[in-house]
């Protein structure tokens, strides 16, 4: 997972796990290991939600207990929150999913 999480072939640790920003290769250009039939489908936006769900409810929530709570804030603080927290850990969670599915050994049950 944590070669995953680095964006790494999760065998080798050295081949790129992605061709651009989340299209995943088909097999690992240091080892050759088959990694494109690891689909993460619906676990990622899932996971991603909810990651940053938490940070902006605890970012509301440190911003109305310390009465900075007016609706300017709220607009310069967390919509540019809700940008770029998603747009920075996509890569690395679509990563460590698809380490865990290779640590799992799971395969899709289509080319069974």
């Amino acid at each position: 997972m944590r070669n995953g999480l680095l964006c790494r072939c999760p065998r080798c640790g050295k081949g790129d796990l992605f061709v651009g920003f989340l299209r995943q290769v088909e097999n690992c250009s240091n080892c050759g290991e088959r990694l494109g039939h690891l689909n993460v489908g619906l676990l990622l936006p899932f996971a991603v939600i909810m990651m940053v769900g938490h940070v902006i409810i605890f970012v509301m929530l440190d911003m109305e207990l310390n009465e900075r709570a007016s609706p300017l804030i709220y607009l310069a603080v967390l919509v540019p929150l809700s940008v770029v927290v998603p747009l920075a850990i996509i890569r690395p969670v679509k990563g460590g999913l698809i380490g865990v599915l290779w640590a799992r050994k799971v395969s899709n049950e289509l080319e069974r």
